[in-house]
């Protein structure tokens, strides 16, 4: 699944084509891409001038011109590409196009996006802004509050492997940087988030802002041909992985075989020796 980089640079490609472009038509192919929308998204999108394309974690939208920016139920187009969701700017003859979106630029120009999605996990949804109101903040977020997202992790009991994943807690983190998060802080995975001190919480943070970081100017991460940005072209970040899908060879650091294993159901990459795990409570006083 594409995580924050991935999608930030897809909404850096999105928007520079699509703001002041004005929606002229929007057609479903398939029903899973529009799931949710009770009423038609032409109608509804008929006419709308976008004003900007905004991310928070793995969660895009667009802003239209006629709302009010900081009001909550304010109406925006989400869009979230799922496991296998692709923006492309013009037609394309994929067998796998969901939705096709006709719109005119400020000039007249006629401008095409679609969206393809092979798996069908995406969609997008014309709702209030405040459907997403439960997602927390991002470290890329320009007034990111780092020690209150250091509090929220420690708030949770679970390993810190999943909680990095819950989108309430730090939106963004997926699996494949939620593995670079931790070996770069030298975190064990199945560590218990509440025993974190909060130093080390801040620590972990700021890693994973780091790596995210690292990843957006490579293009992202891609794997194979299902993330690509609106140009179709892939992200090569996969190249300075340090833990995500290196089982059996040699960390880094340490040169220790990483080691891979199975946390809430999602695979995780880790260095043993670098990572080590000693069940702990939590420490006095939280420093």
């Amino acid at each position: 699944m594409p995580e924050l980089p991935e999608v930030e640079v897809v909404r850096r490609g999105l928007a520079r084509y699509i703001g002041g472009a004005t929606f002229d038509a929007v057609t479903v192919h398939n029903p899973r891409a529009n799931r949710g929308q009770l009423e038609p998204l032409g109608a509804l999108l008929r006419g709308q001038t976008v004003s900007h394309v905004a991310r928070r974690g793995k969660f895009m939208w667009l802003e239209f011109e006629h709302e009010d920016h900081q009001d909550p139920l304010r109406d925006v187009l989400f869009i979230h590409l799922g496991m296998s969701g692709q923006i492309r700017i013009g037609d394309t003859d994929s067998k796998h196009v969901r939705l096709t979106a006709r719109l005119h630029t400020p000039s007249g120009d006629p401008l095409t996006v679609t969206f393809i999605d092979q798996r069908t996990f995406g969609r997008w949804l014309y709702a209030p802004w405040s459907t997403m109101a439960h997602i927390a903040p991002d470290p890329l977020e320009a007034d990111f509050d780092e020690a209150a997202a250091a509090r929220r992790i420690r708030a949770k009991r679970g390993p810190i492997k999943s909680v990095l994943l819950d989108q309430t807690v730090l939106s963004g983190v997926g699996n494949i940087y939620a593995d670079e998060a931790l070996w770069a802080a030298g975190i064990h995975p199945k560590k218990r988030a509440s025993t974190l001190r909060q130093s080390d919480a801040l620590t972990l943070i700021r890693r994973a802002a780091e790596v995210m970081n690292r990843a957006l100017e490579q293009g992202g991460t891609s794997f194979d041909s299902l993330y690509v940005n609106v140009n179709g072209e892939s992200g090569y970040f996969s190249r300075s992985l340090n833990a995500y899908g290196r089982t059996g060879l040699p960390c880094h650091r340490c040169n220790t075989a990483m080691e891979r294993m199975v946390i809430s159901g999602r695979s995780t990459h880790l260095c043993p020796q670098c990572q080590t795990f000693k069940p702990s409570i939590r420490p006095p006083g939280g420093l």
